[in-house]
């Protein structure tokens, strides 16, 4: 076989083709076309949609390892939780069950002295539960609608509370509803006593404080509030059981040019947020009736007078 007959060619596999600079340039023409087409003439969606739909079981096959591993996390740390909560109720539940027990046992004690004293027994104060429905349509009052009414033996002035402390009072009786005006309307007032000095004053709402709250009018600047004292009801208004929680001292402002402190009160029971309520029925409905005065008919009762014989 002779030299001259053998192929010097080069095989296909070192045959060179276009250049990466032409080939760059091409994808790259070739991808602004696609987007410019698919942007304006949506040529691709079919296409996209096509891909997404056979890709989709593929991809939620692929996912099921990786949502293993975090439902396996989610798990540990909601059992770890679950089992810390359970550890955290069951020292609340021992807790209250010990204060339940001293309260039988004070109120029997109670029971005893006031007999021995011949007292009156103490009121019992019926309640009935209530679902807040919406709040009133006047942006300048703090007001909620329940779903009770005069069919279900509301009254006016029945306090409303729930399990954090007084929210407010029933102002206004419809058959099937009630509107209730919470301690943070303007026109809202109750009277209170300060756990720690066992002095009675009054509290007012406001809508002067930021988010909405209460404060004490007419109180003296040099008044025993500090900040942090806890208010409750007084109980002498015949209208609010005494003993339930109502506000926290915020700030207490004792102005020199004034011969009154300004003091600011927290609600115990926010009324954002409160779905359901107990309306009491008012103290006043199980108290004795008030005397009715005298009638002034200008006669005056005589006067003994004493003197030497």
């Amino acid at each position: 076989m002779s030299i001259g007959t053998i192929d010097r060619t080069p095989p296909p596999f070192f045959r060179q083709g276009p250049s990466a600079l032409t080939k760059l340039i091409l994808c790259s023409a070739l991808a602004l076309f696609l987007m410019v087409a698919d942007n304006r003439f949506t040529i691709t969606r079919q296409l996209r949609a096509v891909v997404a739909t056979v890709l989709y079981y593929p991809q939620q096959a692929l996912l099921v390892p990786v949502q293993a591993i975090q439902g396996g996390g989610d798990y540990a740390q909601g059992l770890k939780s679950a089992v810390a909560n359970e550890e955290a109720a069951k020292r609340e539940l021992a807790r209250q069950a010990e204060r339940a027990l001293r309260v039988e046992q004070l109120l029997v004690e109670n029971n005893r002295l006031r007999a021995l004293l011949d007292l009156r027994p103490g009121l019992k104060v019926k309640s009935q539960a209530a679902q807040v429905l919406y709040e009133a349509s006047d942006p300048y009052s703090r007001k909620v609608i329940i779903d009770r009414g005069a069919t279900n033996d509301v009254v006016v002035a029945s306090p409303v509370i729930n399990e954090a402390g007084v929210l407010g009072q029933v102002t206004r009786v419809y058959p099937l509803s009630s509107e209730v005006t919470l301690l943070t309307d303007k026109d809202a007032a109750i009277p209170v006593l300060n756990i720690r000095t066992q002095a009675r004053s009054a509290a007012f709402g406001s809508a002067a404080v930021v988010g909405g709250g209460m404060e004490m009018r007419f109180m003296a600047g040099n008044a025993d509030v500090q900040v942090g004292d806890t208010l409750s009801t007084s109980g002498v208004d015949g209208v609010y059981p005494p003993g339930l929680p109502v506000a926290k001292v915020a700030s207490v402002d004792r102005k020199l040019d004034s011969g009154f402190a300004r003091i600011v009160l927290t609600p115990i029971a926010q009324p954002d947020g409160v779905r359901h309520v107990m309306v009491l029925e008012p103290m006043g409905v199980q108290l004795p009736a008030r005397p009715a005065s005298a009638p002034d008919d200008g006669k005056a009762l005589p006067v003994k007078r004493g003197g030497r014989k």
